[in-house]
């Protein structure tokens, strides 16, 4: 899904007019919600119908579950992980390049509807908010329902709002009450990121595509998967500072999706670092309700597995996914008997910590960029034997680093050191950030894009 730059900053500058007309406050929410729909149908009007279905069908087993929970709250997540895995693992069991799927006309018509956009974070959200009311007999209006699932900041990428979060802010919203400097810094730091570091790294990294990378040299190989770290983590966190910003200006507070993860000391920092919101909804939805940590240590390693696998799975259909979730999870199994025993320790060892996470962290990046399995062993493989490309393309190591560096510096901690003694400079640092994502974008910076 795209909109252009402009096309983009219209529709919000129309949709926050509109939003705080102080004839139109009382509906604030509907209209919220028309923007929203209108948002999503804007990249695929003919699945506007299936967000209808889902929202409808999750409020139909909400108010049933208020008489009968034991029922109908799983009845309602069985539905939306129905439609979750009809859509994303559906080409595991048909062949999608076959002139007809199963012979059945309805059937096909349905098997060949497109991916929708943002549908794992929509039905999370819906399974956050079958769990989270039933648990406190909260009734909910349906348009508030709509709100939460398709509010448009965070509806094709997240972050993933957990509906005890989100449903107390829906009240009437006054213009003076905006924190319009917090929200334009988190949006301009989001720009900066998604359009200055993220999309011009994209360019070098996409060498790493099959069967870009059999041109690579073994050194290459090396700096490009050091290059996708930073590139993922830039492109992940500028979306969801991006959705943070724009979130306030309509009075909503979503929740802080990345804290420097690269500075992790252990796995299990790692994944209260990285996409919180999705650690945490992996964790109260389906890690405490497996056990958690409660029946003994081989039943917590088990959960462990169960829950990172899928994790992996939920990013797409591929052994790849499924294999850097179970990774992901042997290191928390690996780790979690020495946590206690390591303790607070010198600087040095920290360092040295910090250095062995983001190396493990960034190696098992290579099955995330690389979802055939078969296209991430051979690069790993060219990574250790020396490959005889004839003409390899050049990479330019110090356009590399420039790119790289605002993450470093990130995690270097120079935003507590701009809220601190250099707060003077920060309206200089912000114009910066400003001046290089407009002067120095990617070839994409024409487009906001979104991952789902």
């Amino acid at each position: 899904m795209t909109f252009t730059s402009f096309q983009f900053g219209v529709f919000v500058a129309v949709v926050f007019g509109g939003y705080y007309l102080p004839a139109l406050r009382r509906f604030q929410v509907p209209f919220l919600v028309l923007a929203s729909v209108f948002f999503y149908g804007f990249g695929q009007p003919e699945l506007l119908p299936l967000l209808l279905v889902a929202v409808l069908g999750t409020y139909v087993c909400l108010v049933l579950a208020f008489e009968n929970r034991a029922v109908w709250m799983p009845a309602g997540i069985v539905f939306n992980l129905g439609l979750l895995a009809f859509f994303k693992y559906k080409f595991l069991f048909v062949d999608s390049g076959a002139a007809q799927l199963t012979g059945a006309a309805p059937i096909d018509f349905l098997l060949r509807l497109p991916l929708p956009i943002g549908i794992s974070f929509f039905v999370f959200h819906n399974i956050s908010l079958l769990v989270d009311l039933t648990r406190e007999k909260r009734t909910v209006r349906l348009r508030d329902m709509f709100l939460y699932i398709i509010f448009f900041p965070q509806l094709v990428s997240g972050p993933i709002t957990r509906a005890a979060q989100f449903m107390p802010q829906i009240v009437p919203k006054r213009i003076g009450d905006v924190a319009f400097v917090e929200a334009a810094k988190w949006i301009l730091v989001g720009y900066f990121f998604k359009l200055y570091v993220a999309n011009n790294l994209n360019e070098m990294t996409s060498y790493m595509d099959f069967p870009l990378y059999e041109t690579l040299r073994t050194q290459d190989r090396w700096l490009l998967v050091f290059l996708y770290s930073y590139q993922i983590y830039a492109d992940f966190f500028g979306y969801s500072a991006i959705a943070l910003g724009l979130g306030l200006l309509f009075g909503y507070r979503l929740p802080v999706n990345f804290n420097l993860p690269y500075i992790s000391t252990s796995f299990s920092e790692f994944w209260t670092r990285w996409h919180i919101s999705l650690s945490t909804w992996l964790r109260t939805y389906l890690y405490i309700p497996l056990g958690g940590n409660r029946h003994g240590r081989v039943r917590t390693y088990l959960n462990l597995m169960i829950v990172m696998t899928l994790g992996g799975l939920w990013h797409g259909a591929s052994l790849s996914y499924a294999l850097w979730g179970m990774a992901h999870g042997l290191l928390l199994v690996v780790e979690r008997p020495f946590l206690k025993l390591l303790g607070s320790e010198a600087p040095a060892l920290r360092v040295i910590r910090m250095g062995i996470v983001f190396f493990c962290v960034t190696m098992l990046w290579i099955f995330f960029k690389l979802p055939d399995f078969n296209h991430a062993l051979g690069y790993l493989k060219g990574m250790f034997i020396a490959t005889d490309a004839p003409n390899p393309p050049k990479l330019f190591t110090n356009l590399a680093l420039l790119y790289a560096l605002p993450v470093i510096v990130q995690h270097a901690g120079i935003g507590a050191l701009v809220a601190g003694r250099l707060r003077r400079w920060e309206p200089y640092l912000y114009g910066g950030l400003a001046a290089l994502a407009h002067l120095e974008a990617g070839p994409d910076s024409a487009f906001i894009y979104f991952q789902f």
